[in-house]
C-alpha cells in the first residue's frame, strides 16, 4: 500500500481498494485497471515504463505467494489479542466492539447478549449520562466498571443532536423534557427517538410519558408560538413487558431486559421446539426443532448455493460458529432454500425442523423444513 501511495501517488483510499482488490483477484479479477493507475503514476512521476511494469509484476508475485502467508499471520495475531482482551477485560472489549459497528457479521445485539452472558453489567441508553460513544464507567453503586451503552446505537439519532447533548449536560444537568429540548437545541425528530428509545427515563419517566412530554417541549414557530398549555400530563399507563421489548429492539436492535424468547418460550416448547441450550445434549442423528431470532443469514460464493443462518434465544446461539459454548451449525441446502425461500429470507423468527449431527464439539444441525414463526405473540 505504501508503495502505491508513494510512487504512484494513490490516496490513502485508493491504496484501501488496491488492497480489496489484491484480496480477491483470482475470484473477480480486476487488477488491470491499478496496473494502467500505477504504471501510469509512476511514469509521471519520472520513472519509465519498463521500471514501473517491473514493480507491478513484483505486486503480483506478492499476491500469489507472500499475501497467502502474511494474511493468516496477521489474522493469528489480532485473533490472539482480541481472545486476551475479550477473556481479560471483557467490558472493554464489548465497548471498543460496540464502537467499531456496522462490523457485518456480530450485530450489537448478539454482542450485548454474549458479553452479559460473561458476567458484563451494562447501563442503559440514558441521555443524561450516555454520550454518542460506548465507554466504560465506574458508578458508585457498583463493584466493577460498566458499559454505557451509547446514543450513536439509537436508529434515527443525529451524532449533531447528541454532541449538543453532551455539551449542554456538561454545562449542569437537564431538569426536565423541555430543558432538555432548550438548551440542547432538540427538534420533535430528536426527542421522539430518545423517546422511544426510553433514553428519557430519568426524565420523564415510561416510554409513554416521555413521548408525550417530547411532542409538548418543542417551541412552535407559527401563529400560535406564543401560547402557553398548562395542561398536566395524563395519568399514562407504563408499557407492557414485550412491549417495552418490541420498542427495544424497533429503536436501538437490543435490548437489556429479558431476551424475546424468553417470554415466548411457553407456546414454543408446546410446539416442542427446544432452546439451543438442549439442543447442544441431543446424540448424532436424532431429530431435533430449534427456534430463535434470525441475526444473520450468509451465502457465500464458495459454499455451492449452501445458507448458513444464525438463530439466537435466550439461551445462546444456533449459530454458524462452533466452539465451546452453546453454538450448533444451521445448514440450509439449496434444493430447500428453493423450495422455501420466503421463510429463510423473510423470516425475523425461525423454526427449523432438522436432523442433528454432532462429533465432539463440533455441532451441526441440517434443516429439512422452515417456519416463520411470527404466528407465536406474547401478551
Amino acid at each position: 500500500m505504501q508503495v502505491a501511495i508513494l510512487v504512484a501517488g494513490f490516496t490513502p483510499g485508493e491504496a484501501d481498494q488496491l488492497r480489496r482488490a489484491m484480496a480477491a483477484w483470482k475470484r473477480k479479477g480486476g487488477l488491470q485497471h491499478y496496473c494502467d493507475r500505477i504504471v501510469g503514476g509512476m511514469q509521471t512521476r519520472g520513472r519509465d515504463k519498463p521500471f514501473a511494469e517491473a514493480i507491478f509484476e513484483q505486486i503480483k508475485g506478492f499476491l500469489s505467494m507472500a499475501f497467502r502467508r502474511v494474511l493468516p499471520r496477521a489474522s493469528r495475531c489480532w485473533s490472539t489479542q482480541a481472545a486476551g482482551l475479550k477473556c481479560h477485560e471483557p467490558a472493554a472489549f464489548l465497548a471498543a466492539m460496540l464502537n467499531s459497528q456496522p462490523m457485518g457479521f456480530y450485530s450489537p445485539s448478539q454482542l450485548v447478549q454474549d458479553a452479559r452472558r460473561h458476567g458484563v453489567e451494562l447501563v442503559p441508553i440514558d441521555v443524561t449520562i450516555s454520550g454518542w460513544d460506548s465507554v466504560l464507567e465506574n458508578l458508585p453503586d457498583r463493584k466493577k466498571p460498566v458499559v454505557l451503552l451509547r446514543l450513536s446505537l439509537l436508529k434515527g439519532m443525529r451524532e449533531g443532536a447528541a454532541e449538543r447533548v453532551e455539551t449542554a449536560r456538561a454545562v449542569k444537568p437537564f431538569a426536565s423534557v423541555s430543558d432538555l429540548a432548550r438548551r440542547a437545541q432538540l427538534d420533535r425528530h430528536d426527542l421522539q427517538v430518545l423517546a422511544a428509545a426510553n433514553a428519557l427515563q430519568s426524565l420523564a419517566g415510561n416510554r409513554r410519558k416521555a413521548l408525550w412530554q417530547s411532542a409538548a417541549a418543542v417551541t412552535d414557530h407559527d401563529m400560535l408560538a406564543d401560547t402557553r398549555i398548562d395542561h398536566a400530563t395524563p395519568a399514562l399507563g407504563a408499557p407492557s413487558e414485550a412491549q417495552d421489548i418490541l420498542s427495544d429492539y424497533n429503536s436501538a436492535g437490543l435490548t437489556l431486559g429479558r431476551h424475546p424468547l424468553s417470554l415466548l418460550r411457553p407456546p414454543l416448547l408446546e410446539q416442542r421446539l427446544m432452546p439451543a441450550v438442549t439442543l447442544r445434549m441431543y446424540r448424532n442423528g436424532r431429530l431435533a426443532r430449534g427456534c430463535g431470532l434470525v441475526t444473520v443469514r450468509q451465502r457465500p460464493g464458495t459454499a455451492k448455493g449452501v445458507m448458513f443462518v444464525t438463530l439466537e434465544d435466550e439461551t445462546g446461539n444456533v449459530n454458524v460458529n462452533v466452539n465451546v459454548n452453546v453454538n450448533v451449525n444451521v445448514i440450509i441446502w439449496p434444493s430447500l432454500l428453493e423450495k422455501q425461500r420466503r421463510e429463510a429470507l423473510g423470516a425475523a423468527l425461525l423454526a427449523v425442523y432438522e436432523t442433528w449431527q454432532g462429533e465432539g464439539e463440533v455441532r451441526h444441525l441440517v434443516a429439512q423444513r422452515l417456519v416463520d414463526c411470527r404466528i407465536f405473540s406474547a401478551d
